[in-house]
């Protein structure tokens, strides 16, 4: 195969997916000892050995990568048998699990570690001014957009366009919904109070790049990486922003930009059909995950 072909196969998968079911086949393999290519059976015996200890979800991922393998080496999919299906359905009704919930960022928790942050724009280090910067526009976009993390990590310079005052035209060229890579735009408007646009330009002018990945690391002496930061960082990002603007944010994950605008926007009256077309939701219950729901109790409310 010649190495733009491999170059172009590389590209149509995600690595975050192909390093995980690099290290589904490694724990199938290394860790409980199972032959490849394998049996229903043997599929039927690792989900038991399992069952009790990973979760449903995380059970799903390991099917999954364990079919690609055999599709990709030219096996029959022993995933597929019914006898599989059954076991994860077994699984499931004795062990069932709550799901995992990112917590939603509050406004008034945004707004107080985005004014924390203001604060650090003037500082005399140029690592603290750099970062403060970064992660008002990460935190503003990544909020007010309800961006995924690695969707704000894959964002290019080049791929956004800067109407000052008015709105970022951000060309988001693939995302965990867009298997095909056809990419969508997106409009982000100007806003009175935390103001996204504002923050992307301030990021622009204190960082001084045109083009590339717009979030990168930083190192103490206020180096920029030239590559993008990892979507397993974003999260640590967001934490530590919170943290050096002494506001409480240990709770955070990168989800919670998205949820918590989810949040907002359900509570100010937005319609589904609006929130799931602006977030990019297909069905109202990938949106329900997101909303929590306010019981009208009225009067009978403490």
């Amino acid at each position: 195969m010649s190495d733009s072909a491999e170059r172009y196969l590389h590209a149509a998968r995600r690595d975050s997916t192909v390093r995980r079911y690099a290290q589904v086949i490694e724990h199938f393999e290394a860790e409980w000892g199972g032959m490849l290519p394998a049996t229903s059976e043997s599929i039927v015996r690792y989900l038991a050995a399992y069952g009790a200890q990973l979760s449903s979800n995380t059970l799903r991922t390991h099917l999954a990568a364990l079919a690609q393998w055999h599709q990709q080496h030219g096996f029959a999919d022993p995933t597929k048998a019914s006898r599989v299906r059954d076991v994860m359905r077994g699984i499931q009704a004795l062990h069932p699990q709550p799901i995992k919930q990112a917590e939603a960022l509050q406004l008034q928790r945004l707004e107080a570690c985005i004014e924390g942050l203001a604060g650090q724009l003037t500082a005399d280090q140029l690592a603290v001014r750099l970062r403060a910067a970064r992660d008002q526009a990460l935190i503003l976009m990544g909020f007010w957009r309800a961006l995924r993390g690695d969707e704000l990590c894959r964002l290019r310079v080049e791929h956004i366009q800067l109407r000052e005052g008015q709105a970022l035209d951000i060309f988001l060229a693939s995302s965990k919904t867009d298997r095909d890579h056809r990419g969508r735009t997106l409009v982000l408007p100007a806003l009175k109070r935390l103001c996204p646009v504002n923050a992307y330009q301030d990021w622009l002018t204190v960082s001084g790049i045109h083009q590339g990945p717009v979030f990168r690391a930083i190192d103490r002496w206020g180096h920029l990486a030239v590559e993008p930061v990892n979507s397993n960082s974003v999260s640590r990002i967001l934490r530590l922003a919170f943290l050096r603007s002494g506001v409480a944010g240990e709770e955070y994950t990168a989800h919670s930009l998205r949820r918590g605008f989810a949040t907002w926007a359900s509570r100010n009256q937005w319609s589904s059909k609006a929130l799931m077309e602006y977030v990019g939701w297909r069905d109202v219950q990938s949106a329900a995950r997101y909303i929590d729901a306010d019981a009208p109790f009225g009067d009978w409310a403490r």
